[in-house]
């Protein structure tokens, strides 16, 4: 019965083993991410990128917006809410959606 209960608990540790491996790897992985965040100058949650502002460049790093969305963004300047990208029909709500939370359209300057 002990032998039983000793190839049971081996058989058990080989089985979990590729397991915790794999856990001890994606949590590396997040902890390798979480510090390359933290050190990197990306935009923290209260950088947000203006759209009265922003380069085309900047506006296409944005996912769903290319050339073409990014010019109809700077013609259609100034604005005095974000979600002008909308009434104004600039972009479909489906890519704006995608950036609403990432934008900002700061009061123009007299």
């Amino acid at each position: 019965m002990l032998n039983l209960r000793r190839k049971l608990l081996a058989a058990t540790l080989l089985l979990a083993a590729p397991i915790f491996t794999i856990a001890q790897t994606k949590s590396a992985k997040t902890t390798s991410a979480a510090k390359s965040s933290a050190t990197a100058p990306a935009a923290s949650a209260t950088d947000k990128l203006d759209i009265n502002t922003a380069t085309a460049d900047q506006l296409k790093a944005f996912p769903g917006i290319g050339d073409a969305y990014s010019k109809r963004i700077i013609d259609g300047r100034p604005y005095t809410a974000k979600n002008q990208l909308l009434s104004r029909g600039i972009l479909p709500e489906s890519v704006y959606n995608k950036i609403k939370d990432q934008i900002i359209a700061s009061k123009p300057k007299k």
